[in-house]
C-alpha cells in the first residue's frame, strides 16, 4: 500500500460533537461515538462522516457530520468546521501501523514549515466514512488531516 501526503482543501461541514476530558481509551472513543449515533439516529439525523479528534494528551473529541439543520442539545453540541487547507494521507491500519503514519505526517510538516510551504499545523483529526469498528471499508480508508495555514 502507498501512503503518500498532499495539501488539499477539505469543504465545511457541520458536525454533531462530544467532548470530554481524560486518558486516551479506545474503549471510551467507541462507546462515545456509538452513543452519539444512536442519539442522532434517535433524532432522525442525516449523517455523514465520523470526526476524531484530539486537542491535546486530556482532551478528546468525537462527532459525526449532520447533514441539514441541526442545533445541539445536553451533552451534544453543534460544530462548525470552516472550510480550509489540510495536510492529509490516507491509509488503512491494518496494513501501516497509525503510528508510522504520524509520525511520518509530523516529520513531514516540520519540513514544510522549514521551507516555507506552509506557516503553522493545527491540530490532527482522523476521519472515518462511518463507523470505524463495524465498517471494514470505514476503516480500511482512515484518513489524518491537519489544518495548515500557508
Amino acid at each position: 500500500m502507498v501512503v503518500d501526503f498532499a495539501f488539499k482543501r477539505a469543504k465545511a461541514f457541520t458536525a454533531a460533537t462530544v467532548s470530554w476530558k481524560g486518558t486516551w481509551s479506545d474503549k471510551r472513543t467507541r462507546t462515545e461515538f456509538e452513543w452519539l449515533a444512536a442519539w442522532l439516529a434517535k433524532n432522525n439525523a442525516r449523517t455523514g462522516r465520523w470526526v476524531f479528534e484530539s486537542g491535546d494528551e486530556r482532551r478528546f473529541r468525537v462527532g459525526i457530520e449532520v447533514k441539514g439543520p441541526f442545533k445541539g442539545q445536553g451533552r451534544v453540541r453543534a460544530r462548525r468546521y470552516a472550510a480550509s487547507t489540510v495536510a492529509s494521507v490516507t491509509f488503512d491500519p491494518d496494513v501501516v501501523s497509525s503510528a508510522v503514519v504520524y509520525h511520518g505526517v509530523t516529520d513531514w510538516l516540520r519540513w514544510r514549515r522549514k521551507d516555507h510551504s506552509i506557516k503553522s499545523a493545527g491540530a490532527y483529526r482522523e476521519i472515518y466514512s462511518g463507523n470505524p469498528w463495524k465498517s471494514p471499508k470505514a476503516w480500511a480508508a482512515t484518513e489524518i488531516q491537519v489544518v495548515v495555514k500557508k
